[in-house]
């Protein structure tokens, strides 16, 4: 059977998304990015995807993308920042799979970071994640 991760990590340089158990890679996958990929998300519309160390805090198994798992951005020092220089933080950070509706070939999704800020990966992989994560278990995102 699948074994369940109790934590992920994504490492944005490597484009890699890897399940962990127990301080162990159990899984890992190629992701793509938000379309701005360096650095860590600022503001809204900023097209970076965050780092920094979040929950999973929602599932939808009906979203506009295959399959959406949420993750807890902004978080406190997110917010705060945001706040120094007067912008809003943005949100709706998740890791899900391909457009139900794609508007570009699908080998465009395969090969370029197009996301607005959100970890995407093919649909095969996702149901995968999809099966061996929970709500709840922590997400640390790196450079």
């Amino acid at each position: 059977g699948y074994e369940p991760a109790d934590t992920i990590l994504v490492r944005k340089g490597e484009r890699r998304m890897y399940l962990m158990r127990a301080n162990r890679i159990i899984a890992e996958y190629p992701i793509r990015l938000g379309l701005n990929p360096i650095g860590h998300k600022e503001r809204e519309g900023d097209f970076r995807t965050p780092e920094g160390l979040y929950q999973l805090v929602g599932r939808n198994p009906r979203s506009d993308y295959f399959l959406s798992l949420e993750v807890s951005y902004p978080n406190d020092d997110d917010r705060a920042r945001a706040r120094k220089i007067g912008v809003e933080p943005g949100g709706l950070i998740m890791i899900h799979g391909q457009p139900n509706e794609p508007k570009r070939p699908l080998g465009h999704y395969a090969t370029r970071d197009w996301t607005d800020g959100c970890i995407a990966l093919s649909n095969a992989d996702m149901v995968d994640v999809w099966l061996r994560t929970t709500t709840g278990i922590p997400i640390e995102i790196r450079k």
